[in-house]
């Protein structure tokens, strides 16, 4: 009977023990969760939203103007700023964690023991990280409230919009960390080269029509982009086309199944050499 348990609902029991395995930089996510969202919104709607707002306004001292898409560049900033950062702690989560699980400490392999299979661990990972990210987001959401960045009554749709972009990037990120034999210093260079110019190339900050027409490819095959377009939408009403909406929808859908069915793949494969 344990056994067919086991069989069966694996992954809730290795996602609970990764949340359980948390604990041990709680503290870290707990200040990360509530600091991060509470500085970026402040300095954003407190410096650089105050001098975007005025300019937009015409120079007025103390104008709210409407800098981007209508309103206030703290609002326009704000749900991008949710999504990045769940893409930014996503990333983080899929590398240096699944490395740890297959060559250092090897956590992976005392549950593949049991009637756990890896696909089920591969899968448990991932619902603890979407736990983790769940909680990081709505802190962040709550943080905006309280920011007067969400005007819109559906805007707590980010919550979830951030975990699937989040999901988008890492799923696959994930499966190419479960590929590695050693890090040679592959996950700097990701951070480096591939998150990082994401954050800045994605419209996080601008929109993307405003960058060189030779770079804006960057942001239409980032899911960080599609994730900051729909997080506008629901937000405070960016006026999107019905089939664009489908389509960021549809591109970090496959991303988050396509990146899922190759970890669980990769995991397979790992743990049955």
């Amino acid at each position: 009977m344990s056994a067919a348990k086991a069989r069966r609902w694996g992954a809730f029991y290795f996602a609970e023990h990764q949340l359980r395995a948390m604990r041990a930089y709680l503290l870290t996510i707990v200040v990360t969760s509530v600091g991060n969202p509470f500085l970026y919104l402040f300095s954003m709607g407190v410096g650089l939203a105050s001098i975007v707002d005025r300019t937009a306004a015409g120079g007025g001292a103390g104008g709210q103007g409407a800098a981007f898409d209508g309103v206030g560049y703290l609002a326009y900033a704000a749900p991008a700023l949710l999504v990045s950062s769940a893409v930014m702690t996503c990333a983080m989560e899929m590398m240096f964690p699944v490395m740890d699980g297959f060559k250092w400490r090897r956590v992976y392999y005392g549950p593949h023991v049991t009637p756990l299979v890896p696909g089920q661990l591969a899968v448990g990972h991932i619902m603890a990280v979407g736990v983790r990210l769940t909680v990081q987001c709505l802190v962040f959401f709550l943080v905006m409230l309280a920011f007067g960045a969400a005007p819109s009554p559906s805007a707590w749709l980010l919550v979830p919009l951030g975990v699937g972009a989040a999901m988008a990037f890492g799923a696959p990120l994930m499966a190419y960390a479960a590929r590695l034999e050693k890090e040679a210093f592959q996950f700097s260079m990701i951070q480096r080269f591939i998150v990082m110019p994401l954050f800045l190339f994605s419209g996080t900050f601008y929109p993307l029509e405003t960058m060189p027409a030779a770079l804006q490819w960057i942001g239409w095959i980032s899911p960080l982009w599609h994730g900051n377009q729909l997080g506008r939408a629901v937000s405070y009403g960016l006026a999107e086309e019905p089939w664009l909406v489908a389509a960021h929808v549809g591109y970090l859908a496959l991303l988050g199944a396509v990146g899922i069915a190759w970890a669980r793949r990769n995991y397979t494969r790992r743990m049955a050499a």
